[in-house]
């Protein structure tokens, strides 16, 4: 890892779920379950070209796989394609844990 550690893993996936149409076909496929870049076409108001070039960029990062049946892919959200987020994400609620903490100490202190 390079100087900015935790963020410099959880960039690209940060990037990727920077544009819009990718965070709708990532909520489609995980609200919606497996589908194929036709049905996504149909649930999300994309063309068919489109969906396949956000797919290969949420693919990328790790957020979605596929699987090929017959001459169709089958696409799904990758959960553990969030994991490092999540990691990044933890430290913000950890450090706010932390600070309450440190608050709830200071205050006790104060009463005695």
């Amino acid at each position: 890892m390079g100087t900015y550690g935790s963020l410099e893993a959880a960039g690209p996936v940060l990037d990727a779920l920077g544009d819009p149409t990718r965070r709708v076909i990532l909520e489609t496929l995980r609200t919606g379950g497996p589908c194929s870049v036709g049905v996504l076409a149909e649930r999300v108001p994309v063309s068919r070209p489109a969906i396949s070039q956000h797919l290969k960029v949420l693919g990328a990062v790790g957020l979605v796989r596929h699987e090929s049946r017959g001459t169709r892919n089958i696409y799904r959200v990758h959960q553990s394609g969030l994991d490092e987020l999540r990691n990044w994400l933890d430290r913000f609620w950890g450090d706010a844990l932390d600070a309450y903490a440190d608050h709830v100490r200071r205050t006790e202190e104060e009463r005695t």
